[in-house]
């Protein structure tokens, strides 16, 4: 009989990893690897295991930069690199989870309209690599609204990468109302080291964008209104302006501080008016977030306004929830008034009920999503066997038998 299946869910920022059944991921790290750089070694100089993924590609490009390079696997949402991607998986399996991958089945998690190529491949390597007996292969966005024992609902999931907007109606994908936003929990970083960078006249020696993530994660906010959040800052700066300090590596005897201020709100306030961050995208999310349950089916949009579900670490912004919430709400209520008013005021519509919910983990979701689901007792009966793939090869794949979680 097969072993506890594992999970990993692998983001364009992170991966996270663990056994079906637990409540939390046991390792979370990020889905990055480090290798020598192109062309530096000859092929028989570069042993198999000349790499590092995670933190410790991180820390090992910093302690030898003119060795080691980092790169992330997987860009958007999607794998972009299959090699990197492969050894990130021959980690996952051995060197953290240290299970034997012939006795264990595998849940992996899929974007919203991952091409069926990619899980074609996905499957060749589990199978023919690593020898899975079984593998699923589930929609993030079903299994975000599965760890909130819920079937219906439309997921907001916000990485690192890429945010997704994905209507989910009865445990299925509405693939043709799914939206994306080209801005995520990176851009963000970017934009409020732009912003501390055009303040600070000077500079400490270190890393200022590793600095300025910190800092989004220490401090960021979502603000009701900007007029007014600027107002409350030039009344008193003091309140409101934190300071940031660190030490200059790598002796560390060299301390430098900075300021921060408005960055801590303008930050996320790119996802409510984009603008401010660029001219590549200029639609704010709550207004998207209408816009993809009214193109919907008629009979569906009631149900997915009332459960709109918050995944990924970039919505642990404190006031995300309310503000994303009031402003889809207002959207929605001025339009059911005007088109109140165009009918000369007869026959008022009923309310339409706006409810934003938030995991206790977002960040973990669609985690605990596949946890839950490794845990069913039909699990096996969502599984490409490999029975199955050595008869039909990975074409068996390119079915949803994986493709949706089915929660009971």
């Amino acid at each position: 009989m097969a072993n506890i299946p594992v999970v990993i869910d692998n983001g364009t920022g992170y991966t996270k990893l663990g056994y079906a059944g637990n409540v939390d991921p046991s390792y979370v790290f990020p889905s990055c690897i480090a290798e020598p750089p192109p062309r530096s070694v000859k092929p028989e100089q570069l042993g198999d295991m000349d790499f590092y993924i995670g933190q410790d590609a991180l820390d090992a490009t910093a302690k030898y930069p003119d060795k080691y390079f980092t790169s992330y696997a997987l860009k958007h949402g999607c794998i972009d690199n299959w090699d990197h991607m492969e050894k990130i998986w021959q980690q996952c399996l051995y060197k953290y989870m240290r299970c034997e991958p012939e006795s264990h089945p595998v849940i992996l998690t899929e974007p919203p309209m991952n091409p069926p190529e990619n899980r074609e491949y996905a499957a060749e390597i589990m199978f023919e690599t690593f020898g899975v007996p079984a593998l699923n292969i589930s929609a993030q966005a079903v299994l975000a609204l599965g760890s909130v024992d819920a079937v219906t609902g439309t997921v907001i999931d916000s990485g690192d990468g890429v945010t997704h907007i994905i209507p989910v109606y009865e445990k299925v994908v509405i693939t043709s109302g799914i939206k994306h936003i080209p801005l995520a929990g990176r851009d963000i970083t970017e934009f409020m080291f732009k912003l501390i960078k055009e303040r600070e006249t000077t500079h400490p020696d270190v890393n200022m964008k590793q600095e300025a993530r910190k800092i989004k994660e220490e401090y960021g906010y979502v603000c009701k209104d900007i007029a007014r959040e600027f107002q409350r800052y030039d009344a008193d700066r003091s309140k409101y302006i934190k300071k940031w300090s660190g030490v200059v590596p790598p002796k560390g005897e060299m301390t430098w501080e900075i300021d921060v201020g408005p960055e801590q709100f303008l930050g996320p306030e790119i996802f409510f008016h984009p603008e401010i961050f660029g001219l590549e995208h200029t639609t704010p999310l709550p207004q998207l977030v209408d816009e993809v349950i009214r193109g919907c089916p008629i009979d569906t949009r009631l149900p997915l306004y009332k459960n709109i579900l918050l995944s990924g670490g970039t919505t642990l912004f404190k006031n995300f929830r309310k503000r994303l919430r009031d402003d889809v709400k207002a959207i929605v209520d001025e339009r059911m008034t005007l088109d109140w008013e165009r009918r000369g005021g007869r026959g008022k519509p009923k309310d339409i009920e706006v409810t934003v919910e938030k995991p206790h983990n977002p960040q973990h979701a669609v985690w605990i999503g596949g946890s839950m689901l490794g845990s069913q007792e039909d699990f096996l009966e969502q599984c490409a066997t490999k029975a199955l793939y050595d008869e039909h090869g990975p074409s068996v794949c390119r079915g949803n038998v994986m493709g949706a979680a089915i929660f009971k």
